[in-house]
């Protein structure tokens, strides 16, 4: 299974420009036709939103969109466009934040064929605002796609891969991300345990700002995305921010509950060693 889901823009107020290295991402796993099933929770456990991830494919044309809807009713939405010849490439991406769960009420968009970013927010005065930025865009710009690039890393063979994202701080800016792969860990499906490949996702503000950033307490936070690697990887575990300043979350991969019919219980009542005819449970 792929994700499309972006390590965030989160990130501070106090960045510097991305580094030189833009080579993009060599596809070593195409992206197709995903439904799949997510949840979100504090790192303690408590279940704050859960998500769908939807994605489509057009020949090496993707369209992967993800949408989180929280109990408290806010709401983050993501669609992201990219292709997938020898290459992925960001084409475009659209991210919607609203409600009680985020900082301010923000709206990005990225056309990266023109290196327009235009970002709508609510300020503290809850005046709305819009930034527009014309940007210099590498080829391995991250937006909405870092989980899909992360699978398609080799790990022994790339110790680091630098990757770029653009953030909304509000104003857009153009960031550089490292990311590394720190070893392995184990998890389970309820079977023989399986091994999961752990990346730290750093922010690198580099220069002064990077100099400053700890001592004014504007240092991001790490990052950290679980893969599991083989012919087929997929998404298993995230954990890191989604706005500025916001706390640690954990996105996982969830299962579908069924709602059992007033038949189905009383035949599970009856007979409790008997699957309903439903098959639902």
């Amino acid at each position: 299974m792929s994700l499309a889901l972006s390590v965030p823009s989160p990130w501070i107020a106090m960045f510097c420009p991305a580094g030189q290295n833009d080579e993009p991402v060599v596809v070593r796993h195409t992206e197709g036709l995903v439904h799949g099933f997510l949840v979100l929770r504090t790192l303690e456990g408590k279940t704050l939103a859960e998500g769908d991830l939807i994605q489509t494919a057009d020949g090496d044309r993707v369209t992967s969109k993800l949408i989180f809807h929280f109990k408290d009713g806010s709401s983050r939405s993501e669609t992201a466009v990219f292709s997938q010849s020898h290459n992925f490439r960001l084409l475009s991406d659209h991210l919607v934040e609203k409600g009680p769960a985020f900082k301010r009420a923000t709206e990005m968009s990225i056309d990266a064929s023109t290196g327009e970013v235009t970002v709508r927010y609510t300020d503290e005065n809850a005046k709305e605002k819009v930034e527009v930025e014309r940007l210099a865009l590498p080829g391995n710009l991250a937006n909405g796609l870092i989980f899909t690039l992360l699978k398609n890393i080799e790990p022994d063979a790339t110790p680091l891969t630098t990757l770029s994202m653009v953030a909304a701080t509000p104003k857009p800016r153009l960031v550089k991300l490292e990311v590394a792969a720190q070893g392995e860990n184990p998890f389970s499906i309820g079977g023989p345990p399986r091994q999961a490949t752990h990346y730290v996702v750093k922010v690198d503000l580099g220069g002064v700002a990077g100099l400053v950033a700890p001592l004014i307490g504007k240092k991001p936070p790490d990052s950290h995305v679980w893969i599991l690697g083989g012919e087929a990887p997929a998404f298993v575990k995230f954990e890191g921010p989604l706005y500025v300043d916001g706390p640690i979350w954990r996105i996982e991969l969830t299962n579908p509950t069924w709602r059992l019919s007033a038949r189905d219980a009383e035949q599970i009542k009856r007979s409790p060693t008997v699957l309903p005819k439903s098959g639902r449970f």
